[in-house]
């Protein structure tokens, strides 16, 4: 099924799902359990949707601050509703006195809450003959805050985030209509979130990172980001996003230039030492280089590591069968 226009001829009859009535959803499941399977995963119908689907609303967002004036359906606020609660829900779990620095334990109770309740809010933000597919989509929506016994956060959970969302588009939720809203509505509310959770329950950062990795947390949105700021004509060059200055003034428009921010709030010492990739990458000439090479550097840092992809879901929307071209 194509996402550009998930109903076959463009007439949607009131109601109408893309789906057949015989559809069957599963609760998706790991598929990539050695190094061998990698190759699979990388011919796979969720590789190409997942890469497809960043690589669109990269597109729509081009050239774009936040604060542009955008089409908001009523699902799109119904979804920004359901995240609203999810990120109320930390207040109900202050973090506990404890004695090691990282991972508060009271993350494992505010997950278990979110847990409890996905069903209850996708059940409200969904049209009730979307209803059969909550026992697939929800999967990926809990897997996107982080892991209760590690108590970490990284690329993977980001990335089940945008697996949920990429399930609200097959699942005729979401429509293209709806791609810039997608990402400056529910995807910069969830990045918030991530960061209200990585602050307040001090989570480690998933995976091994050090200096060769771009940030301890997220990915996407210095790829979504970047495509915001092509062709401005004050972030330029694009070395000028190292300016505190800068940093200070468009944080709220840009999204690149809010996870500088939030590196800067959250980490001490010289830039150049601990976000080196970031540093080097502000030496690149013009903001679209940074952005296609933003994209080579996800495909092959993060979508073909292992110890990141062992933790992918697949189900029939996101399906692990080989991608085959549709003549």
């Amino acid at each position: 099924m194509n996402i550009e226009n998930p109903i076959g001829d463009g007439t949607k009859k009131e109601n109408s799902v893309p789906f057949s009535p015989n559809h069957r959803f599963l609760e998706p499941e790991k598929a990539v359990k050695t190094i061998t399977d990698m190759a699979i995963w990388e011919k796979s119908e969720a590789y190409m949707e997942y890469t497809g689907f960043i690589a669109t609303l990269n597109e729509a967002i081009k050239g774009k601050p936040l604060s542009v004036d955008c089409k908001v359906s009523p699902n799109l606020i119904k979804m920004m509703d359901m995240l609203n609660k999810i990120d109320k829900l930390i207040d109900n779990c202050p973090p506990v006195e404890q004695p090691q620095r990282f991972g508060n334990t009271a993350f494992r109770e505010w997950l278990t809450q979110v847990k409890s309740n996905t069903t209850i809010y996708l059940q409200e933000a969904l049209d009730q003959n979307l209803h059969l597919t909550i026992p697939e989509i929800k999967a990926y929506l809990e897997e996107s805050f982080g892991n209760a016994t590690r108590i970490d956060y990284g690329t993977g959970h980001e990335m089940s985030f945008i697996m949920f969302l990429c399930c609200l588009y097959k699942i005729g939720c979401l429509v293209p209509e709806d791609n810039v809203a997608t990402v400056f509505m529910l995807f910069n509310k969830y990045l918030n979130i991530a960061r209200k959770l990585q602050k307040t329950y001090r989570m480690e950062p998933a995976g091994s990172h050090g200096v060769w990795s771009l940030d301890d947390y997220q990915f996407v949105p210095f790829i979504w980001g970047s495509s915001q700021l092509v062709d401005h004509p004050r972030i330029y060059p694009p070395a000028k996003f190292l300016e505190d200055e800068i940093v200070e003034k468009f944080s709220d428009e840009y999204m690149f230039l809010s996870c500088i921010k939030y590196i800067k709030e959250v980490k001490t010492g010289p830039f150049a030492e601990h976000s080196n990739q970031l540093w080097s990458i502000s030496a690149v000439g013009s903001w679209s280089k940074i952005n296609q090479g933003l994209i080579k550097m996800y495909k092959k840092e993060v979508l073909s590591k292992f110890p990141a992809i062992q933790h992918v879901l697949f189900g029939s929307l996101l399906p692990i069968r080989r991608f085959q071209m549709h003549h």
